[in-house]
């Protein structure tokens, strides 16, 4: 078998900057169809939602701040918590 120097023998995503290439690729069209809208209509919603988007998908350790918020959520409001008491006297 060959070995690369690439990280994890080719199976890591691709990565550029802080973000995964498809969300860079998102991002990167969304800021020009932004700006297009902005010089036009004067409409600032659409640049603050691509912003919104590119911190929101910012990638450390193969985890993204959405992802962080979505286990939060889940943890802390979605899912029940279950606790099992222990016993005395038995």
């Amino acid at each position: 078998m060959t070995t690369y120097l690439y990280p994890q023998n080719l199976k890591a995503t691709a990565n550029l900057w802080l973000w995964s290439l498809r969300d860079f690729a998102i991002m990167s069209i969304a800021l020009l169809l932004s700006i297009l809208i902005l010089a036009q209509t004067r409409i600032i919603v659409p640049l603050a939602v691509t912003l919104c988007f590119g911190f929101l998908s910012i990638r450390l350790e193969d985890t993204t701040i959405l992802d962080f918020i979505r286990y939060a959520v889940k943890y802390f409001i979605s899912t029940q918590q279950i606790y099992f008491w222990a016993e005395r006297g038995k």
